[in-house]
Order: C-alpha cells, then sequence, then structure tokens
C-alpha cells in the first residue's frame, strides 16, 4: 500500500510538472515523454533496488550516471534541462524511501513550485536573448551596441561577439537585451530576417 502511494505522489507530481507547467508554456512535444520517461524509469530502478543498507549510495549513483545522459538528436536548452533534472529528482526522491513522509512529499511540492515561478513567462519577461548574425564586420563595440539597440528596439544589458569576419564582413554576436515600453518590432524597415537552426539565433541582413 506504500509503494502504491508513493506511485501515485510521483505521478501526480510529473504530471503536473510536464503536462501543468511545461507543455502549456513550451509545446515542445518531445521532451514530455523524455520527461515522463525519465521519471518512470528512475522510480521503477530505485524502488526495485532500493535497500537501506545501499539506499543513499544507489540514489547517488544513478543521480551521477543519468546527469551525464545528453540527447543527441536536438540542442535542449537551459530552461529544459531544469525540467529535466527535476523529473529526475522526483523519480528519486518517491524511489528510495519506503513510505511517503511528510519532508518527501513537501520536497516533491517545492520542485514543482520552483519550476513553476522559475519559468513563468511574467518573471523577466521583456528580457530577450537572441543569436545575430549581422552582414557588417563591427570591430568597435560601441558602434555594435547602438546598433544592436535600434535594431532590437530595446536596451542590449550584454553583448558577446563570437566572430567577427573581416573577408565576408559579418559579425556573429550572442545579445541579451530589455525590450523598452512601446518599441518597434525587432527589425528595421528594409531589414530582411532570416532563422537559423530552430530558431534559437537569427541572421540580419540589414
Amino acid at each position: 500500500m506504500d509503494q502504491l502511494i508513493l506511485v501515485g505522489a510521483d505521478l501526480a507530481a510529473i504530471s503536473a510538472l510536464t503536462f501543468g507547467v511545461y507543455f502549456p508554456r513550451h509545446h515542445r512535444r518531445d521532451l514530455v515523454a523524455a520527461f515522463l520517461g525519465v521519471n518512470v524509469g528512475v522510480l521503477a530502478v530505485a524502488m526495485t533496488l532500493s535497500s537501506a543498507q545501499v539506499g543513499i549510495g544507489l540514489g547517488m549513483g544513478l543521480f551521477g550516471v543519468l546527469s551525464i545522459i545528453r540527447l543527441r538528436s536536438s540542442e535542449i536548452a537551459q530552461h529544459e534541462i531544469a525540467y529535466y533534472f527535476s523529473a529526475l529528482a522526483l523519480g528519486l526522491l518517491v524511489g528510495l524511501p519506503e513510505h511517503l513522509s511528510v519532508l518527501t512529499a513537501s520536497l516533491m511540492a517545492l520542485i514543482v513550485v520552483t519550476l513553476y515561478i522559475g519559468d513563468h513567462p511574467r518573471l523577466f519577461g521583456r528580457y530577450r536573448q537572441r543569436s545575430l548574425r549581422l552582414d557588417t564586420a563591427y570591430t568597435d563595440e560601441a558602434a555594435l551596441r547602438a546598433h544592436l539597440e535600434v535594431m532590437l528596439g530595446g536596451r542590449v544589458v550584454n553583448l558577446s561577439v563570437q566572430n567577427v569576419d573581416l573577408v565576408n564582413d559579418t559579425t556573429l554576436v550572442e545579445v541579451r537585451y530589455v525590450v523598452t515600453s512601446g518599441a518597434p518590432a525587432p527589425q528595421e524597415a528594409g531589414t530582411r530576417v532570416r532563422q537559423q537552426g530552430q530558431g534559437q539565433g537569427q541572421g540580419v541582413r540589414a
């Protein structure tokens, strides 16, 4: 009976995290299966192998092994890594103990609530991050910053120049900026924008 309660608590927590928090915000269907599979898989292995003698070592070993897994088929963003490890942690929290305690339930709720708040779209909602390839080779950071602020319609808070190609006259830059109130769309008149990869970066031709 205790194990059934543990399984039910885990399924409720991972369902709330996946279907209540992650998917409505990010709509990436493939990672739904990944989060559920990692969570239930870790839960099953932990409940099968856990004992008073090996419980702590098992938990640390599973966490260490699974923490080095990377999905090679597509890139995982930082917020998705947080969901991935949260799903893993929920499985371990429920799979290792023999009964559901107040502490375990509280920690599970804390994980879900933390992701709900930390990934909420209203939290720093005006902050953006883009990877841009410009068709001008900028060697002056001040000029580059001014150009980006006009083009993006916001205040640049951080930029990192990845590459300046003086032969082909291009600049690759990673930029973080704050959208100003009433700012125009992040594209100048006569500017052509093309998507690169899976929408994580943009190429810009002025």
